[in-house]
């Protein structure tokens, strides 16, 4: 062959494979400024569990610590009860216009919203509720309506294994309280636990009965489909699960301004007991970012809000860290 020939097809074959080269070392580059965002939010004081993955065309990439290690997420697992709340609709059994009660026989602690309302409004107004505010009385009333064994359906469809949710708010604030299991305080229960007067021994909001839990590599496994709409039947579906998930209080304060993302916070402050923890998808330049960012710590409560702190700096670190490197 021509000497000049074979300088040609050289030449050629390594302009080919230059976007492949160019693609695979930003991705190199991209993990690890994430990957350095993550070591430095599992500093933090407490027991941190991170995953963060980039679903780049061509050259996806993740940064992670300890992504598999069950923690306690609190209302993170909400997403699973606005997901299985709409697919109930869908069915027909439920819709977002029907009227619901609000009253003491459904009242839960934290609920910024219904706390001191009573009488009846739309369920999409506890759906925002749930999701927006995280308002307990609002995700008991959704939780009863789509069923407990049904949203333990589609987390098992889901094909997760760490993730559990509790039969109502109100029966996980009355488990770690100190009643029996399978007891609901009631609500006038609920304010005699709030003021220190237990039933009996309290118990970790992390246990195997009632809780709220899961972990990163999980919620990150449910978002990805989900946000594509792999556990809805109709494009309006996923349209109402993506409207409803991006009013997440949690999202709005962790994420890079304008970036449009979905997904839910959680939190708890329980005998010594803490936990901050948030799980969603943003959209950098097209480019789906998925994430989990847990801690759970034990300790006295005036010690908490400099550990709070320092996770929402940590959290907007890695988010920020991570759209940079999207670009």
């Amino acid at each position: 062959m021509n000497p000049d020939r074979r300088r040609m097809l050289a030449l050629g074959a390594s302009a080919l494979a230059g976007p492949v080269f160019i693609k695979r070392a930003a991705a190199a580059d991209g993990a690890a400024l994430a990957q350095a965002a993550v070591d430095r939010f599992a500093r933090i004081p407490a027991t941190a569990s991170c995953l963060v993955v980039v679903d780049h065309p061509g050259a996806p990439w993740r940064a992670a610590h300890d992504p598999a290690a069950r923690m306690f997420v609190g209302s993170a697992v909400k997403t699973f009860i606005l997901a299985q709340y709409l697919r109930e609709v869908e069915a027909g059994r439920l819709t977002e216009d029907q009227q619901v009660k609000v009253d003491d026989a459904v009242r839960s602690l934290s609920s910024p919203v219904f706390l001191n309302l009573t009488g009846t409004t739309q369920a999409r107004s506890a759906l925002e509720a749930m999701i927006a505010h995280s308002d307990n009385t609002a995700t008991d009333i959704t939780l009863a309506a789509a069923g407990p064994a049904q949203v333990r359906a589609l987390i098992a469809e889901a094909g997760l294994k760490q993730t559990q949710i509790p039969e109502s708010t109100r029966r996980l604030f009355s488990y770690i309280a100190g009643a029996p299991e399978g007891v609901d305080l009631g609500w006038d229960g609920m304010l005699r636990a709030q003021n220190g007067s237990l039933p009996g021994a309290p118990r970790s909001p992390l246990n195997d009965k009632e809780t709220m839990a899961s972990t990163a590599e999980e919620l990150v496994r449910w978002y990805q489909p989900a946000l594509r709409g792999a556990f809805f039947k109709k494009p309006e579906t996923l349209a109402e699960f993506k409207r409803i998930s991006a009013m997440a209080d949690a999202i709005a304060s962790s994420v890079p301004p304008d970036t449009p993302a979905y997904g839910k916070g959680g939190s708890i402050a329980w005998g010594g007991f803490h936990c901050m923890s948030v799980a969603g998808q943003m959209i950098v330049s097209k480019v789906p970012v998925t994430f989990c960012l847990t801690i759970n710590w034990n300790g006295p409560d005036d010690k908490a809000p400099a550990i709070v702190d320092a996770y929402v700096a940590g959290a907007k670190d890695v988010l920020a860290a991570t759209a940079q490197a999207v670009g």
